[in-house]
């Protein structure tokens, strides 16, 4: 199915792929650099508390849970997410490139 080539999210079809797998791992993705500071707590606490972390840390980890849990219930953050998703696929679609392609940077000596 041919999707429409507009720049409005709302005229842009997307596959039940897209909307349920793929949109929402970015959501998680851009959710954890958000909430980078509590998932940094999370992970000095595991590291410093090997097997105990599970009673450990249940601080950082509802603190980080909390954090992400804010994100991914603002539909305007998903909207934010989809709009972006729907970006780097008409890119893609020009292109012929994914995204991190065309992110890296070439080397100094070309």
């Amino acid at each position: 199915m041919e999707a429409s080539k507009t720049d409005s999210s709302e005229d842009f079809h997307l596959r039940h792929v897209e909307t349920d797998v793929l949109i929402p791992k970015m959501m998680r993705e851009k959710a954890k650099e958000l909430c980078a500071e509590k998932v940094q707590a999370f992970n000095l606490c595991c590291k410093d508390s090997g097997f105990l972390m599970v009673l450990k840390c249940r601080e950082q980890n509802a603190a980080l849970k909390e954090c992400l849990t804010i994100h991914y219930k603002d539909p305007a953050f998903y909207e934010e997410c989809k709009k972006e998703y729907i970006e780097e696929r008409l890119q893609f679609e020009k292109t012929g490139l994914p995204s991190k392609s065309r992110k890296q940077k070439l080397p100094a000596s070309m």
